[in-house]
């Protein structure tokens, strides 16, 4: 069970990703493999703290058809390792990365298609091997 604490800071993190900090300059994604691959990125780019290794999120939106949100995202699973600090740590880690994503840099064509349509992204904390 997620405490209040952690509840609070996931209502303050989902404002986080409504910024728009996407690079304008990039190729749009054209298919759903290359949109896949661009939230896939995001999601990759997320660390946390090694007391968290195992923690997963996922987190449920849906988009425009220029990319932007559409609505407020909300997060329909958290499985969080660690103590209350290392979890909110992954939390804001996971939140700032999907944040980084958006607006998605996608083709009219694509928009049109995936507008409005619930997406899940999913964020896991793996820990990392070392020395192989």
């Amino acid at each position: 069970m997620i405490g209040a604490t952690v509840m609070r800071l996931l209502a303050l993190a989902t404002t986080l990703i409504v910024a728009p900090t996407a690079d304008a300059r990039a190729e749009p994604a054209s298919t759903l493999d290359g949109l896949w691959q661009r939230l896939g990125s995001c999601a990759q780019s997320v660390g946390g703290p090694a007391g968290s290794a195992g923690s997963e999120v996922t987190v449920l939106f849906s988009i425009k058809r220029d990319g932007s949100l559409q609505g407020q995202p909300r997060i329909t699973h958290a499985n969080l390792k660690g103590d209350v600090a290392a979890q909110k740590e992954f939390l804001s880690e996971a939140l700032k990365g999907i944040a980084g994503c958006f607006p998605l840099a996608i083709t009219d064509g694509l928009g049109g298609a995936v507008a409005g349509r619930p997406l899940r992204l999913r964020v896991i904390n793996r820990a990392r091997e070392r020395g192989a």
